[in-house]
């Protein structure tokens, strides 16, 4: 039961189409944890540009997936890049973000069985 995620725009974007909805999880599923392990990197190498190309690829992602605040902090790691903060500055951020993708991600292959 969708507790950390909310998938209204998703069926909304697929016309309730369950097969397209399964896509879009499933490369959620797949794909977003690589993108925070590379914003990670980013972050710790104090690689800017690096964590914000990453941050980039995956903010609309959190805004579909209806992980508001995540996609309200992923903004913040973007302004952070550009500014080119210091690590500390972030690091916290960027734990908020990776649990609630994690959460959602535990919760979406147990809820879809993926």
């Amino acid at each position: 039961m969708a507790i950390n995620y909310n998938l209204s725009k998703v069926y909304a974007l697929s016309d309730n189409d369950p097969e397209f909805v399964n896509e879009i999880l499933t490369l959620f599923v797949t794909e977003v944890p690589d993108d925070l392990q590379q914003i990670k990197e980013g972050i710790k190498k104090k690689d800017h540009k690096h964590a914000y190309a990453y941050a980039h690829k995956i903010k609309p992602t959190l805004d579909l997936m209806g992980l508001n605040v995540a996609f309200e902090e992923i903004l913040q790691i973007e302004a952070w890049t550009k500014a080119e903060g210091k690590k500390k500055d972030i690091k916290e951020t960027f734990k908020s973000v990776k649990k609630q993708v994690n959460d959602a991600i535990k919760e979406i292959k147990k809820d879809f069985n993926l």
